[in-house]
This record gives C-alpha cells, sequence and structure tokens, in this order.
C-alpha cells in the first residue's frame, strides 16, 4: 500500500492529481489474514482471493490513510476501484492481458490442457499444473515478477512511483514530504523502504 500511497503523493508534487495503478491480485497474498476481516478459505486454509476485491480494498485503505493527513477538495482522495478480472473480446491484442488470452486460447485449441499459459520472452510457454504446487504443502507457489529482467526494468523506468533519488535529492524529498503533509524524517521513516533508501 505504501508504494500505491508513494506514487500519489509524488504525483501530486507534480500537479497531477489524477492516475492509473495496475496492481497484481496476488498482492492480497502479502496482506495480513488478520486485517481482512472475515474471509472465506479453501480446503488449505488459504484466503479465497476470488472473495476479496483487491482494488476496493485497496482503495479504502489508501484513501483513508491519505485523508489522515492530506488535505484537499471534499471528494479527494477519489480513486476508482476496478477489477482486472473484468471481461475481454476474445481477439482483442490491444494490451498484453489480450494477447495472453489470444495465446492461451492458440493453447486449448491446439490441444493442449491442465497448464498454465504463461508469456516469456515473447513466447507462450505452457507451465503444467502439477509443475506450480509446492509438493510440501500442496498449495499453488507464487510466482513472482522477475524484477531483473529486461522487460521489468523497462517497464519500471516509467512507472510514477517513489525511487532511490527522490530521497537523495533534497528539493524532491522536501516537497514529497510537503505534500504528504510529513516532516521530512517522518516521510523517509514512512516511505523510504519503498525506494531501498534506508
Amino acid at each position: 500500500m505504501d508504494i500505491l500511497e508513494g506514487a500519489i503523493v509524488k504525483r501530486l508534487v507534480h500537479g497531477r492529481d489524477y492516475g492509473v495503478a495496475l496492481l497484481a491480485e496476488g498482492l492480497l497474498e502479502r496482506l495480513d489474514p488478520q486485517t481482512l476481516g472475515t474471509v472465506e478459505r479453501d480446503s488449505y486454509g488459504n484466503v479465497r482471493l476470488e472473495e476479496l476485491e483487491l482494488a476496493r480494498l485497496l482503495k479504502t485503505r489508501v484513501a483513508a490513510s491519505l485523508a489522515a493527513r492530506v488535505s484537499g477538495p471534499a471528494s479527494w482522495p477519489r480513486i476508482s476501484a476496478t477489477s482486472s478480472a473484468a471481461p475481454r473480446r476474445v481477439g482483442s491484442t490491444s494490451s498484453t492481458a489480450g494477447a495472453s488470452a489470444d495465446w492461451a486460447t492458440r493453447f486449448l485449441l491446439g490441444g493442449g490442457t491442465e497448464a498454465l499459459a504463461t508469456i516469456q520472452g515473447g513466447r507462450l510457454v505452457p507451465i503444467p499444473f502439477a509443475d506450480l504446487l509446492d509438493p510440501r504443502t500442496g498449495k499453488i507457489r507464487v510466482r513472482y515478477a522477475d524484477i531483473h529482467s529486461e522487460a521489468y526494468r523497462t517497464l519500471h523506468a516509467y512507472m510514477i512511483r517513489l525511487k532511490r533519488e527522490d530521497f537523495e535529492r533534497p528539493d524532491q524529498r522536501e516537497a514529497l514530504a510537503r505534500a504528504a503533509k510529513l516532516s521530512e524524517p517522518e516521510f523517509v521513516q514512512r516511505f523510504g523502504y519503498v525506494a531501498g533508501y534506508d
């Protein structure tokens, strides 16, 4: 949540009180289950992720955190919540999700079964479901993004989020702290870790 909140603060410093955040639903695995309230669980004791609305949950938490410190119009902060699982038109390639759906469809039409269709290095790479399971727990292993890959580094460069240089430049650090309604030491303590600045 601090990455998202920090990105909103950075956008405010740039005079932009709007933006779009793309969030992986796997983030729900990182949230403390004790803070989710009453939730449905599967036979392994995992929180049933499909029962939670990630966008709405983060909207509520980030908006409350910002509203506690940052003043603005009565409607601010206005954060829209949508699901990344919205229905898509098959055949659309206007996004990576569209390309993924196209490749997954070709995999199935080609007789492929019991696999997760992934795109690796621009190619369709099906991963058998059996390979996704942790043999020790019987649960599906979470696959994390390779933050050292060329694709991730390129996307990271375009992200509006707090970065180390924001903390190293005194003028930028001061502007961000002011926008967040925190002192500079409080800002660094609260958000420094998201940029690897301790």
